[in-house]
């Protein structure tokens, strides 16, 4: 069975232009990553930087998985105001956001953190104390900076392995080591 790689993180908008076309290009990079192992890629089937690595796996030809809140692609739509275009196909839970957060982390073997706020936060606590295998793209904000404070101090003891770097590459090889 192929490797399940979840990509969590900021579903605001990238910016296109100044701080926002680094975060994006961090963001396409983690795709192509992705992309160049022979994984599966699980995403919210959301907005922003999570669209933005989905949508790079998905023209490299990653099969991509969305995970979505709603109970079909027209509360998909209207009711979370959600992209379809970067997923080969979407798996409607009804659970809203926070239950589908459980389902999408879940269904990955390792779980990848870009930027975040609370959303990713509420993923990566779900990840962390499923004993997952957590990658964190640093040097990109928001959760994926502040997990190893996080840790340090609200410590709790699980089987997660946590990976920290600022290269997507390298952290994609690190994880998917980590696995086999």
């Amino acid at each position: 069975m192929k490797i399940r790689i979840g990509v969590m993180g900021s579903a605001a908008d990238a910016l296109p232009e100044g701080p926002g076309a680094t975060l994006r290009e961090k963001a396409e990079g983690l795709g192509r990553a992705i992309a160049s192992k022979d994984v599966v890629l699980l995403t919210g089937a959301t907005t922003g930087l999570v669209h933005v690595a989905g949508q790079a796996a998905h023209r490299a030809r990653t099969l991509h998985i969305g995970i979505s809140p709603g109970s079909n692609e027209g509360e998909h739509v209207e009711k979370y105001d959600l992209p379809t275009d970067a997923c080969d196909a979407i798996i409607y839970t009804g659970f809203g956001l926070k239950g589908r957060n459980v389902v999408l982390v879940r269904s990955c073997d390792i779980v990848l953190f870009i930027a975040g706020s609370m959303g990713a936060l509420n993923e990566f606590t779900i990840a962390y104390d499923e004993g997952k295998i957590i990658g964190c793209l640093t040097q990109t904000g928001g959760a994926a900076d502040e997990v190893a404070r996080i840790i340090e101090t609200f410590q709790k003891p699980t089987k997660a392995r946590i990976f920290y770097d600022d290269d997507p590459k390298r952290l994609i090889d690190r994880c998917v080591a980590e696995v086999r």
